[in-house]
């Protein structure tokens, strides 16, 4: 009797259900039952949307005997996503999005990436105990007994897919939802977890703009007409972007109570050379994607929601840019970052981007040169810029990625005796964060005086473009800024030949335009695009269709093919070399490796096999606790400074023979790893 009352009130019934079990999802990704409360409370009609969206992914329940077990199959996978997301929140700023999905292809890849070794075998034990769930409830849960109306109910699933459908076209027209996330933490925070989720999945890339044709596309090549010819200078300037991580105005912030200005130097050259506000196309977040716009030129407004191009389109192909149209012109490209090769997969893409050599944190030698969260500090950069300048004869396009702004910043006081002092904040929590953060940015002005005083000594022309990627991770409102918006930071662009001062506010994928234009540079359809176009009528609307068709369209810009072939990126400037080995102590069984362009990333392979290493300084490292033999196989390479530890560029392979100081090689050729 109960279980016929039951089938007749079963989408009842599965509402709740889908209602309690979106609670749990919320509850486990925010790791808060009191959070996921606040939330279902202050959002209900966004508690109810997704909600509607489990309930309707549950409807092919009625099309099978196997109703419970279609139920439980369907809450046990939004429970598993429920879970790795809350798992990757516990370890990262961003959760778990569309192209983390192909990672769960790769064998638990996430699972190795964010646990520690017992985590990851913990993680195969629960799927294999859901495996065996799921089959036991196959086996036992009882059929539906009842005549199946195919009749009515595929029509009724059909209608109420419909009705979903409806439901989100209605919620966006009334902002209830959104398709645009400026910070996709937050919008995972505001729209809910199935709905971000499954809009970073689908929702991606640029979809075909209306009117679009190899007729829109001549006439805008055809507006362009009126640039002028490319500059014949047989010298044109060094350019130099350094994106700051995280770096802003403080001051800006209207109830903060600094003691002192955390950026005199940058306020200084503000005043001094051209500068403005610099829009920025995410909050608190999404370095890559400001990035991203600065080489590229493209405008992230098109994209999906959330979306990392890099993490996307730039896995698949490669894309006009900076350092492809400027080598056409001569110049070599140079990508620095004071973190690991593969942090936004940028070992990866910056290739597919023009660079011709990425130097990262794993080949700079960094001791002792941390701040309390462990980010390398941006000091380090200076020497790394100058060491790619120095490298070559002919111009140089070097793109800069520094790091130590980068939270998340603690909660508690970690500096012991901090030259600025803050406070103003409505916890002391977010005292000390902003405490932290602000003397952080305070170093990195100071770097910033280091290398324009490097610079301007630098015997070659130089143009040096400093910005924030974004605001700092704080939780800022509108309302908390003076200047009253939320996607914007402040640029520099200093130079060591005097350039007229220009005080303009510009968009971060305008400003490689801005550069090229004021050194007379007019090539690269993106990029005379802007320059010709700017603040002219149908700009947007025109830079929509342009953006698509060199990333997706046609590519009538180009005759029909892409032109950008993949680079053979070097990792660092300079190779390793292997020079000698000798025995250090005959107890210890120890060895001294000689060789040049050592870094603490460098480590020894013996016979395949990694081997504990200890670096000294760059022209020596050292091993120990095994005896070396003749025809051993002895190899050093940069090793990834990333949990997945893997070898970054080509190895160096020594074989030992008759292991004395006038012979202490038989050298083999270098291999890939």
């Amino acid at each position: 009797m109960l279980i016929k009352v039951a089938n007749k009130i079963s989408p009842v019934l599965q509402a709740l259900w889908c209602a309690l079990l979106y609670f749990i999802m919320e509850a486990i990704c925010r790791h808060s039952v009191a959070a996921a409360w606040e939330y279902m409370t202050t959002k209900p009609l966004v508690f109810l949307y997704n909600t509607a969206f489990i309930f309707t992914t549950m409807l092919i329940c009625y099309l099978s005997r196997r109703r419970v077990f279609w139920r439980v199959c369907i809450s046990t996978l939004w429970l598993l996503l429920a879970v790795i997301n809350g798992v990757l929140l516990l370890n990262r700023v961003t959760p778990f999005t569309g192209p983390d999905i192909k990672n769960l292809t790769d064998g638990l890849a996430i699972a190795k990436k964010y646990l520690p070794p017992w985590g990851v075998t913990l993680c195969y034990v629960i799927l294999i105990a859901i495996a065996v769930f799921l089959l036991i409830v196959l086996i036992i849960a009882p059929k539906y007994k009842g005549k199946m109306r195919y009749r009515i109910n595929i029509p009724a699933v059909l209608i109420c897919a419909a009705l979903f459908v409806l439901f989100t076209n209605v919620a966006l027209k009334q902002r209830i939802l959104s398709n645009y996330f400026g910070n996709i933490a937050f919008a995972y925070e505001d729209y809910g977890y199935p709905y971000c989720l499954v809009t970073t999945i689908f929702n991606t890339g640029i979809s075909q703009p209306s009117g679009y044709s190899a007729k829109q596309i001549q006439e805008i090549q055809n507006s362009e007409r009126n640039l002028p010819e490319t500059t014949d200078e047989e010298k044109l300037p060094n350019i130099i972007f350094l994106q700051l991580e995280s770096f802003f105005d403080p001051t800006l912030v209207n109830y903060l109570d600094i003691s002192e200005d955390p950026i005199p130097y940058f306020r200084k050259l503000m005043k001094e050379y051209s500068s403005g506000y610099f829009k920025v196309p995410s909050v608190g977040a999404g370095t890559a994607n400001t990035e991203f716009e600065t080489i590229t030129g493209m405008s992230l407004h098109y994209f999906g929601p959330g979306e990392y191009p890099y993490k996307s389109i730039l896995q698949e192909t490669t894309c006009e840019s900076a350092p492809y149209v400027l080598k056409n012109l001569g110049y070599t490209a140079f990508a620095i970052h004071n973190n690991e090769a593969n942090f936004y997969s940028r070992k990866r893409v910056f290739p597919r981007l023009g660079f011709d050599y990425f130097v990262s944190e794993e080949y700079m030698v960094r001791e002792n040169e941390q701040n309390p969260l462990g980010w390398v500090k941006d000091e380090v950069l200076t020497e790394e810029i100058l060491k790619c300048l120095n490298s070559t004869e002919s111009s140089d396009y070097i793109y800069t990625i520094s790091v130590q702004g980068h939270g998340d910043y603690p909660t508690e006081p970690v500096l012991e005796d901090p030259e600025i002092t803050v406070s103003g904040s409505a916890t002391f929590e977010q005292d000390c964060k902003w405490e932290y953060y602000v003397n952080q940015i305070h170093e990195m002005d100071d770097f910033v005086k280091e290398l324009t005083e490097a610079l301007s000594e630098y015997p070659e022309d130089v143009v040096l473009v400093m910005y924030g990627d974004h605001l700092p991770t704080m939780g800022l409102t509108v309302e908390d800024m003076k200047n009253r918006y939320l996607f914007q930071t402040q640029y520099v662009m200093w130079d060591n030949f005097g350039m007229d001062r220009k005080e303009e506010n510009l968009a971060s994928y305008q400003m490689a335009a801005e550069v090229m234009d004021r050194i007379g540079i007019h090539e690269g359809n993106i990029f005379k695009y802007h320059q010709a176009r700017r603040s002219t009528k149908n700009y947007q609307v025109d830079l929509e269709s342009l953006q698509y068709d060199l990333l997706y369209g046609k590519r009538y810009s180009y005759g029909g093919d892409n032109p950008f072939k993949k680079t053979k990126m070097k990792m660092g400037i300079y190779d390793l070399t292997l020079d000698s080995i000798s025995m250090g102590s005959a107890s210890q069984l120890s060895y001294y490796i000689r060789g040049t362009n050592f870094t603490p990333s460098s480590e020894v392979k013996l016979n395949g096999e990694w081997y504990d290493t200890v670096y000294v300084n760059p022209t020596t490292l050292i091993i120990s606790g095994t005896e070396l033999q003749d025809f051993d196989r002895l190899t050093v390479c940069q090793r990834s400074n990333s949990s997945t530890r893997k070898a970054l560029s080509k190895s160096y392979d020594r074989t030992c023979y008759a292991l004395m100081d006038d012979n202490p090689w038989k050298v083999a050729a270098p291999t890939e790893e």
